[in-house]
């Protein structure tokens, strides 16, 4: 039976309690070995009656588990997910986090599922737990798959959009996320992607440049896994792209 530490290595902790802690259990049982670092959920609880930060431990291990969890809420959105979806998702794994990572991914996938799952109190558990950095990168990552096929699915970002209200991720956010996907639609995602209004002066484009790069530079989600940092950068690329196209347009430096 194969070991499950690519996807859980770096530390299982808030995902043991909860539903997600129901989902894991179905899925990887006994698969969890003494290779595994496991935060004891309790711990989590107790910090938070002591009134500390909530989002203390939240390890490489919780984020994966939770975005395979929600992953399977995206290709669950209209019904039985189709084996395109499935070949998607496992092109996106393998591209991002290599052969035998993917693989050990794909077994919990399938078997999450074939349950059904309340994405609503998943991304409320997620929400409490994990920061608001954490919570930008699984939209983010749930967007990269939902369009890698090149066709937008009005119910994956139905669902992707009711994930990220629960995670508390802000509605400017949310837009920002989305729009260098859906730039070929809309002229203007470079406004959306800085979380401004195409009326906005220069002086204003400049202040939502600095900010939208301090919010998603890559260094926030370090925590999480070379693996995860690596996605972040692309979210930044987006940022700096769209500046660097409203400066050619605007003709300011």
């Amino acid at each position: 039976m194969a070991r499950f530490t690519k996807w859980i290595t770096g530390g299982l902790g808030f995902v043991l309690g909860g539903p997600i802690g129901g989902l894991i259990g179905f899925a990887i049982g006994s698969l969890i070995d003494g290779s595994v670092e496991v935060v004891n959920y309790g711990e989590y609880q107790e910090h938070q009656q002591r009134g500390g930060n909530p989002y203390w431990r939240t390890a490489e291990g919780d984020f994966k588990m939770s975005l395979l969890v929600l992953i399977a809420c995206v290709m669950n959105a209209d019904g039985r997910p189709q084996k395109k979806e499935l070949d998607v998702v496992k092109r996106f794994l393998l591209a991002n986090f290599g052969e035998e990572g993917a693989l050990e991914a794909l077994q919990i996938l399938k078997k999450l599922l074939k349950q059904p799952i309340d994405d609503v109190q998943v991304a409320r558990q997620i929400n409490q737990y994990m920061n608001y950095s954490g919570k930008l990168e699984l939209v983010h990552l749930l967007f990269e798959i939902a369009f890698a096929d090149g066709v937008e699915n009005p119910y994956e970002i139905q669902v992707i959009q009711r994930i990220a209200w629960n995670l508390g991720v802000s509605t400017v956010d949310f837009n920002s996320l989305k729009a260098p996907y859906t730039r070929t639609k809309d002229i203007n995602w470079t406004y959306t992607t800085l979380g401004i209004k195409p009326s906005a002066t220069d002086a204003e484009i400049k202040k939502a440049y600095r900010e939208m790069a301090k919010k998603y530079h890559p260094d926030t989600v370090a925590n999480l896994g070379e693996d995860i940092k690596k996605k972040a950068t692309e979210k930044f690329r987006t940022v700096n792209e769209a500046y660097e196209e409203l400066k050619k347009q605007r003709g300011f430096k």
